[in-house]
């Protein structure tokens, strides 16, 4: 593997004031991006629920969040926490449960009292009341 080659220091801040220039007479058109927002949090208690109200075994739950069972039984007893790429999964299952079913070849379920709340710096995912799977 050989290391990848970096243009020197004087070269990039040159190159960068060359684009700058170019954007201030209007002669470079410069993308804005939006990042989109962390995933939510979601703590033991709340994962739990979530998966218990899909009537989901731990197994078939870490299979449709492609994890193993003992991470699943991790984050459940608060060992671990998610990594962001599973919470990521778990908010869009969280909003969409039937969307995420459907993909991964399960029965569709319904979710209610799931919703997403803003706490101090960020954002948590939480169970208000427990439903029924249909």
């Amino acid at each position: 593997m050989t290391a990848k080659s970096r243009k020197p220091l004087f070269e990039r801040l040159q190159q960068g004031l060359i684009e700058a220039i170019a954007f201030s007479k209007s002669e470079l058109n410069l993308k804005t991006v939006e990042l989109p927002d962390e995933p939510p949090e979601i703590d033991a208690a709340t994962l739990t629920a979530l998966r218990k109200q899909t009537a989901m075994s731990q197994a078939v739950f870490a299979r449709l969040l492609n994890v193993s069972t003992k991470t699943v039984q991790s984050w459940e007893q608060g060992v671990r926490e998610p990594s962001d790429a599973s919470r990521r999964l778990i908010h869009i299952f969280s909003e969409q449960p039937e969307v995420v079913c459907r993909v991964v070849g399960l029965p569709a379920v319904q979710l209610e009292g799931v919703k997403v709340v803003s706490h101090g710096r960020g954002r948590r995912i939480v169970v208000e009341r427990t439903g029924t799977r249909r």
